[in-house]
């Protein structure tokens, strides 16, 4: 028999991907899978999904594009079956266009919108205003 699991707070974890220099692009990915890892570690009553952590193997490995316009449909419909949003902020988060874009749809379905950072010595941090670090 399958055990029932317990209710979760599912939680969408925006973060910055597309740039034109790949390393760039290696970084934020690597930086979201730390992020998503300790954030799941922090807040064991919540789901996080990270849309880069999910998707940069099948856009790296599989040759699928990952640009906002490519995504946009299947990040729409996991926004849409989240709680809340949780926007990462690392460097071109404000810029960019899937992550704003993100915000919009979040705040279209009047859902919270958190701002996560890396505050050294404290670890990841949650919090309803940007940090305005970056």
């Amino acid at each position: 028999m399958i055990k029932k699991s317990k209710k979760l707070v599912r939680v969408y974890l925006a973060s910055p991907y597309s740039h034109k220099d790949v390393r760039v692009v290696e970084a934020r990915y690597g930086e979201a899978i730390l992020a998503a890892a300790a954030l799941q570690m922090a807040y064991p009553t919540h789901n996080i999904f990270s849309p880069i952590v999910n998707s940069h193997p099948l856009a790296k490995i599989g040759g699928l594009r990952g640009d906002w316009e490519f995504w946009q449909n299947l990040d729409t419909d996991h926004i849409e079956n989240s709680h809340e949003l949780w926007v990462l902020e690392i460097p071109g988060w404000r810029e960019s266009t899937g992550v704003q874009a993100e915000i919009k749809i979040a705040e279209k379905l009047k859902q919270p919108i958190r701002y996560v950072a890396e505050i050294p010595g404290q670890g990841y941090c949650v919090q309803n205003v940007p940090f305005n670090r970056i």
